[in-house]
């Protein structure tokens, strides 16, 4: 099977959705979002994960698209809390149009989402809506641990793997769960699936945040040194001030309160403060450990050999991006 197969169901799926009419400036915005692009990594293993155990994976469409309509709902409201004028190379809605206009298309899409879960078949329908739901309420969860953390100089590492694990992996972890339960995995293989998610989720968001100070800014998408810029509270920033001692301790603390600053020599200073506690040694370290932490819950999935490989394969083009 050709992973490509799965990416051209979910794109004529998404044309053909309806999300309303009028009044137009209410669902403009929604179909806006949903055209300029995206991955569409997390519905890509809901169909995926079913593909493992039925050749009917088309029934997972509808429901997997649940998935990327709530995602894109949260990107739209953290754009607003973010002030953020681009997504995706895009204007943002809430600057295309207005912030009320966005808090409103956003929480339709949060009620469409739901219609596309209806799609599930009915005997399943219960336990997909009851694990969207607290999955929904967790990346709400996961925002607020966020926000929280902005006013905070003492997160602990444990704290923030919480948040992202919340933020981040628990959407991961109910794409490769929902694809399961829909083609009637039992309980056992869809937690498999679900814990496999969340451990790549993780690692996915701490590479992330290795990439913003160490990527290569041809590849990466985004103006690296962006985090530092911002004194963004990731997994980076937070073991440096737990380790960091003495006048490096102070310079770091230094560059945290200064308000007026040259860009490139604030990133060039703070990075290399992470190079002299070995910062990025041990974030890669983690991401290590979470990405074999998923693959191992991969591997324990009762299924297939060549459909689980390909779910594999495709985890792991995940796990090796550059951007």
């Amino acid at each position: 099977m050709n992973p490509a197969i799965f990416f051209d169901a979910l794109q004529h799926e998404l044309q053909r959705i309806q999300y309303g009419q009028q009044p137009p400036e209410l669902y403009n915005p929604i179909q806006y979002i949903m055209d300029i692009g995206g991955k569409r990594m997390r519905p890509l293993l809901t169909l995926m994960a079913a593909y493992l155990f039925t050749d009917n994976w088309q029934k997972a469409v509808r429901p997997a698209l649940a998935i990327e309509v709530f995602h894109n709902f949260t990107l739209m409201h953290d754009d607003i809390m973010d002030k953020a004028p681009l997504r995706r190379g895009q204007p943002t809605v809430h600057e295309k149009w207005n912030e009320n206009i966005a808090i409103l298309s956003g929480d339709v899409m949060l009620v469409n989402a739901y219609q596309l879960l209806l799609h599930v078949e009915a005997d399943k329908l219960r336990p997909a809506l009851e694990r969207f739901s607290r999955t929904a309420a967790e990346v709400c969860e996961g925002q607020q641990l966020d926000m929280n953390f902005e006013s905070r100089w003492d997160v602990t590492e444990t704290e923030y793997i919480d948040m992202i694990r919340l933020k981040t992996s628990v959407l991961l972890g109910y794409a490769l769960e929902l694809g399961g339960l829909i083609a009637g995995a039992d309980d056992e293989t869809t937690q498999h699936l679900y814990a496999g998610g969340m451990n790549i989720g993780v690692g996915f968001q701490l590479k992330d945040d290795l990439l913003d100070v160490y990527g290569d800014p041809a590849k990466f998408g985004k103006q690296v040194g962006g985090d530092i810029i911002a004194n963004k509270k990731t997994f980076l920033l937070i073991e440096a001030l737990q380790q960091a001692k003495g006048s490096l301790k102070d310079e770091l603390i230094g560059w945290l309160n200064q308000k007026d600053f040259d860009k490139a020599e604030k990133v060039q200073a703070v990075t290399s403060i992470y190079d002299q506690l070995g910062i990025r040694q041990l974030t890669e370290a983690r991401i290590g450990e979470y990405f074999a932490r998923g693959f191992t819950n991969f591997e324990a999935v009762k299924a297939d050999a060549d459909r689980k490989k390909l779910l594999i394969q495709f985890a792991k083009q995940l796990v090796e991006r550059e951007s």
